[in-house]
């Protein structure tokens, strides 16, 4: 594949991560907060949790770190189990009526989830040949590393204006491995503890 075509599916799927994991899902968390829909602010309040490794991602790349990159991979796929796996949550769902604006947009918005993200995290695993450092800097692999990079001087910016202080991409590395480690340890917790006890139930998680 040429490497032009590639940077723009690359820069693609950025745009779409936005689009689907990060701005759909927002203004639904709020719709659902106004309309009182309890069932599905709780999906979607386990939805930001399971999603919030999508920010480790780009915490990690910022500083061009290689696991990063695996991370955006499995941050991927478990966006889909977190929006199909919980029993009490779908019944909920499929009670309320379809023809209702804001049950028919987080279900549309669901399946464009479950098709999306196995194609996201395929595509992503075309960049885990650039886990290593040298092949990091080739420009195929660079491309990875962009969206986060802008992403960082924007976020550095207002950070240095709000606190005074600099946001470098040491730090953001740094913070995203410390997330990362309690993000490991909660779904260990969770794997061993809650799901033996609860099974496929949401209950208060």
């Amino acid at each position: 594949m040429p490497d032009s075509l590639y940077r723009s599916l690359v820069w693609l799927d950025h745009r779409l991560a936005v689009l689907f994991s990060v701005g759909l899902p927002l203004v639904l968390l709020l719709w659902a907060a106004l309309r009182r829909e309890r069932a599905l602010v709780r999906l979607l309040g386990i939805y930001w949790k399971v999603a919030s490794l999508l920010l480790i991602t780009v915490l990690l790349l910022t500083d061009r770190r290689p696991a990063g990159l695996v991370v955006a991979v499995i941050a991927q796929l478990l966006l889909v189990v977190s929006l199909w796996f919980w029993v009490d949550l779908n019944e909920e769902l499929a009670d309320l009526p379809p023809w209702r604006p804001l049950p028919l947009t987080v279900r549309i918005w669901r399946w464009a989830i479950t098709f999306w993200a196995p194609l996201g995290a395929l595509f992503s695993a075309t960049a885990l040949g650039c886990m290593d450092a040298a092949r990091l800097a080739s420009p195929r692999c660079a491309v990875w590393i962009q969206a986060p990079a802008e992403l960082h001087r924007h976020v550095a910016a207002v950070f240095g204006f709000v606190f005074g202080g600099q946001w470098t991409p040491a730090v953001a590395a740094f913070v995203g491995y410390l997330a990362l480690v309690a993000y490991a340890v909660g779904l260990l917790q969770w794997l061993l503890v809650r799901l033996p006890r609860q099974g496929r139930v949401a209950g208060e998680f």
